[in-house]
């Protein structure tokens, strides 16, 4: 699945007009990247662990402050993005904060091909919040991250529950209701308009997105079917962005299910993590060609 179908290229047009507006954004905080501030959560740092002077492939990087980050912290960085402003933009930032990544562009499924002869294989393969419900096909996508990943690497991934990918967001305060599939379907979910989770100000020329979900046990078969194996499967109920309205702010960046009693009720996961180590393809000498 290497060419873009007509949902992915509106996809891609619609997060090319993005860029300007996000890397502007108080939300993202491209002057406080520079001066130092990480992107990156205290999960991610402990869950994926040291990069000192390991590879790390970022796919879906959007305009690569969280690969940047990772750049930081020592890890020689590769980013992927298939909107031709964020690799643009991906590469201006890291010139001006001196840090040494390279940006590409290409869209996921056919990265492989665009990649893989070119830089190999990676230690890390990172995909974070706001990437699998882009792509319609998850075992794919699975196929694609274990390509790049060396023999004994790790796969990191922490995006939106699916559970959460399900509530509707326009239901009165308090009500969770079930709107859209838990489980991956062929046809995306298509939602029109202007609003935007970084800049509710923000005006686009491409108002059309679409959108697929995943089940959890479709994510873990697709990794283990990889040829990966699964370290942790790990459920938060919060997330980092206010993904119903009426969810609270509990501290920066930190949102959850309001409090009832002094209680989060009820709990739902809001964010899954997951990490994966490439299995080492073992040869037993009956399977070696005899003199």
């Amino acid at each position: 699945m290497s060419s873009l179908d007509p949902y992915r290229e509106a996809n891609r047009a619609r997060w090319d007009e993005t860029v300007a507006v996000h890397a502007a954004s108080e939300f993202y905080g491209v002057d406080r990247f520079l001066a130092g501030e990480s992107t990156l959560l205290p999960l991610d740092l402990d869950e994926v662990g040291d990069v000192t002077g390991k590879s790390l492939l970022h796919l879906q990087c959007h305009f690569g402050l969280d690969t940047l980050s990772w750049a930081r912290m020592g890890a020689e960085v590769v980013g992927v993005d298939f909107a031709p402003s964020a690799v643009e933009t991906g590469r201006e930032i890291a010139a001006r904060a001196g840090l040494n990544a390279e940006f590409v562009e290409s869209e996921l499924y056919a990265s492989p091909d665009v990649l893989a002869a070119r830089l190999g294989t990676f230690d890390f393969v990172y995909v974070n919040l706001g990437a699998l419900c882009w792509l319609p096909d998850v075992m794919g996508w699975a196929q694609v991250c274990a390509s790049f990943l060396r023999d004994g690497g790790t796969l990191y991934v922490r995006d939106v529950h699916p559970t959460t990918w399900c509530l509707d967001d326009e239901v009165p305060d308090g009500e969770l209701v079930l709107r859209h599939s838990y489980f991956e379907q062929q046809d995306p979910f298509h939602w029109a308009g202007d609003d935007d989770y970084a800049d509710r100000s923000a005006k686009f020329t491409h108002r059309d997105a679409y959108e697929w979900n995943h089940g959890i046990g479709e994510i873990v078969t697709a990794v283990i079917n990889s040829g990966c194996s699964i370290d942790f499967l790990h459920e938060q109920d919060w997330t980092v962005y206010r993904a119903l309205p009426w969810m609270v702010e509990e501290e920066r960046g930190i949102f959850r299910l309001p409090r009832r009693d002094g209680e989060v009720d009820p709990r739902l996961p809001l964010m899954f993590s997951l990490r994966a180590t490439k299995r080492v393809i073992q040869h037993s000498p009956s399977a070696l060609p005899s003199r």
